[in-house]
């Protein structure tokens, strides 16, 4: 089996359904703000099993290092406080430089979109915003992981894949934004050669075509240096039940599921007809 699902949510009119793909995973390539003064570094080696991406070492000379290529700009070194005499030091960053700090660190705001993180929160809202009708279905494809990360040239492969099927993909998004065309998926050239920790591309399409699109992302799949996992959110139908078509895309694909409650009920809006 090349997925397994990991929990489906019940709302009170929603499903929320994570799928977890079981990827033959190639070797990540090693694919910049962050800066070790190597005058103030002691050699100490305390930093290193802060970087979630590995991206710190040690040199020859005994002094800290960082792999500028595979560095997501998270500031997790920094933070930390680690270094004993503060030898990471902070450097402006430039775009499309700065676009690996953004996607690294949730609280940052995407300045085109006013959206923090890695996605938005349409698909864990929708009983507010109603965004998914009946008859449709979103998807999130989480991609990369601490340890992993992921090369936007990845993601694009994705979006690509995606957009040959018609796809509506979300405005808001940060990575839509980046897209050079949304009918193509393709990412602006001025991005293509960045590494993030993790990005979220999500869209939705007619709820007839999800087989479709898990074909499409299982043959993707094995074309990225990266993991991901699929989140799929279905309005139910009005007597609260799960749509058959679902149930049986998924019994034909050979994905087993159970109730959770994962729920969002976005305080102070709403509740979307």
């Amino acid at each position: 089996m090349w997925f397994k699902l990991d929990y489906l949510t019940i709302y009170e009119h929603y499903i929320y359904i994570t799928i977890i793909l079981q990827l033959s995973k190639n070797q990540i390539k090693m694919v910049n703000r962050m800066k070790i003064n190597p005058q103030r570094c002691v050699g100490c080696a305390l930093c290193l099993p802060y970087c979630p991406e590995g991206a710190i070492t040690m040199s020859r000379e005994k002094k800290a290092v960082i792999n500028r290529d595979k560095c997501i700009e998270c500031a997790v070194c920094y933070n930390s406080s680690v270094c004993p005499v503060d030898a990471f030091e902070i450097e402006k960053l430039e775009y499309p430089r700065s676009v690996r700090e953004v996607f690294a660190t949730v609280y940052k705001t995407h300045g085109q979109t006013n959206v923090p993180g890695r996605g938005t929160e349409e698909m864990k809202t929708n009983d507010v915003t109603g965004r998914f009708k009946l008859g449709e279905i979103g998807f999130s494809v989480d991609m990369g992981r601490p340890g992993v990360g992921v090369d936007l040239v990845d993601a694009e492969k994705v979006t690509m894949a995606l957009a040959k099927l018609g796809v509506e993909f979300e405005p808001e998004n940060p990575i839509t934004f980046l897209m050079k065309d949304v009918k193509t998926g393709e990412l602006k050239e001025e991005v293509k050669g960045e590494r993030v920790h993790s990005c979220i591309p999500e869209f939705k399409t007619k709820i007839e075509r999800m087989s479709e699109i898990l074909d499409a992302l299982k043959e993707v799949s094995q074309k990225i240096n990266s993991v991901f996992s699929l989140g799929c959110c279905i309005k139910l139908n009005p007597d609260g039940s799960i749509p058959e078509f679902v149930l049986q895309t998924l019994k034909e694909k050979n994905i087993s599921y159970y109730p959770d409650a994962k729920t969002n009920i976005g305080l102070g809006r709403p509740l979307a007809e």
